[in-house]
């Protein structure tokens, strides 16, 4: 990429294009992707410590708090993962959430000198206005929690730059959500691409379901599908249509059946296709469901892969009950396989 191109990439720092440059420059320099390690580059890459619990992200936050069931699972997930990439618990944090840390990064270091500026010349034409940053309630807050340690107050303007960054901090945190949901179809992608010996020769995330070989285009003004990744392999031109979802909304599972049906209307080739669920969901009942779920007789999904199924029994703990026992037991039989054993497959 061009210096230019960087620049204008950056610019759209949480965007696609910036996205596929920090993928280029966290691959420089790594060994061959093998299969039974993709696992470790997509959490570097998309796991997040959770700020409220301080622990690596595996469940909704709000469930996981100190004295609830999932923080005691929260625990042991983050010792699964904290040992499993070689790190201290306490260094995990400096170990994953790649994509996210560089893309902030890159955001502060392209908007902030020039929103300050333009910051300026708006306020210069109506003056008198409140000054940005100022939240009387968390000035109070800080100022209040920190004054046995503080000989006098901060400057006001120490104090406003401080809500700032904490305002923009929470800012980005917002912007979380879309990075992990398109950032997962892409490290998907380029993780398939740099298998050893890929036999793939198409693949492609966020594609339009037309331009996958055997599929009808939309008809006029009909808006094209968006398939999250589609794989074509082999000789025989094998397709996979895959819906990645780094979790499962409840809302999702209704959407999932609709996908399939109107893939199955829209193909014209008369060849049957993969239909493959990728998520790093923890929740038993979600996973059962997935695992589970019937189209016209047969498994809705012809596989339903994990980041890794290690992490899942190391989260469930020794003795599983309920819906644990049973999402495990998909996992003995291999309805719920990890993602190093279906990249093994695949690339055959």
């Amino acid at each position: 990429m061009t210096a230019d191109t960087i620049g204008a990439a950056v610019k759209r720092a949480f965007g696609a294009d910036n996205r596929d440059r920090l993928l280029r420059e966290y691959l420089a320099g790594i060994a061959p992707i093998a299969p039974d390690t993709a696992w470790k580059h997509v959490y570097r890459l998309l796991l997040w410590i959770d700020s409220t619990t301080g622990l690596a992200h595996c469940y909704e936050s709000d469930k996981s708090q100190p004295g609830r069931a999932w923080y005691e699972r929260s625990l042991r997930f983050h010792a699964w993962v904290s040992a499993s990439l070689g790190s201290a618990p306490e260094a995990l944090r400096s170990e994953i959430d790649w994509l996210f840390r560089h893309a902030s990064r890159d955001l502060a270091s392209g908007a902030s000198a020039r929103q300050q500026e333009r910051a300026k010349r708006q306020r210069a034409r109506t003056p008198g206005m409140p000054e940005p940053g100022r939240d009387p309630e968390l000035e109070n807050l800080i100022l209040n929690a920190l004054a046995p340690w503080l000989q006098e107050p901060p400057p006001p303007d120490a104090v406003r730059t401080l809500t700032e960054r904490i305002h923009r901090h929470t800012r980005l945190e917002n912007k979380r959500k879309n990075l992990v949901g398109e950032g997962f179809e892409d490290v998907l992608a380029v993780l398939i691409r740099l298998l050893p010996a890929s036999a793939f020769r198409f693949v492609r995330a966020r594609c339009p379901l037309h331009d996958i070989p055997g599929f009808y285009e939309p008809r006029d003004r009909e808006k094209p599908r968006i398939v999250d990744l589609a794989l074509v392999r082999g000789p025989e031109d094998r397709r996979s249509l895959i819906t990645a979802k780094w979790s499962i909304r409840a809302d999702r599972e209704e959407q999932f059946v609709s996908d399939c049906a109107s893939y199955v209307h829209l193909e014209r080739a008369g060849q049957s296709f993969d239909y493959v669920l990728i998520t790093n969901e923890f929740d038993p009942a979600r996973l059962v469901a997935a695992a589970e779920r019937q189209r016209e007789g047969n498994p809705l999904f012809t596989n339903v892969v994990h980041v890794s199924t290690d992490a899942l029994k190391a989260v469930y703990g020794d003795r599983p009950s309920r819906s644990f026992a049973r999402a495990l037991a998909h996992v003995r039989g291999g309805r719920v396989e990890s993602l190093g054993d279906w990249l093994s497959r695949l690339h055959r």
